[in-house]
């Protein structure tokens, strides 16, 4: 019997137009180092932490939160957990099965324009150095 890591909801911040009943997959470059085809789907029980990888997502499209069932078994996200954070304080995931999108999330809290700032100087530090390496 598998341990259940979280019941949920789970969240998917992304700058994608995406309708009730699609399937987010696999094999995409990476918001963070878009170099980087990705092998997971990553997803979160924090509407926040969804609306951060919203803001964060390459494109021009409007940053988009949306509610998602996993179809599989996931996994902490070890990009966030125990080698950075004790445990799992971002209640962060992962899966390589399709995430199922069952709703958009309207009226999340956006980033103001100066904290939007500070995380992609972050971001542009992180893809500088190397051991900012994502663990795929």
């Amino acid at each position: 019997m598998r341990e259940v890591l979280d019941e949920g909801p789970f969240f998917h911040g992304t700058k994608a137009d995406l309708q009730t009943g699609d399937l987010l997959t696999a094999g995409f470059g990476s918001n963070y180092r878009p170099d980087v085809v990705m092998n997971h789907v990553y997803f979160t029980a924090l509407q926040s932490g969804a609306g951060l990888a919203a803001e964060l997502a390459p494109g021009d499209g409007a940053p988009r939160v949306y509610e998602v069932e996993p179809t599989g078994e996931f996994e902490n996200d070890p990009n966030v957990t125990d080698r950075k954070f004790p445990g799992n304080p971002t209640r962060s995931y992962r899966t390589t099965a399709p995430l199922k999108i069952t709703g958009e999330v309207i009226g999340w809290t956006r980033l103001t324009p100066e904290a939007l700032a500070t995380w992609h100087e972050r971001l542009a530090v992180l893809r500088a150095d190397e051991r900012g390496e994502i663990i795929n």
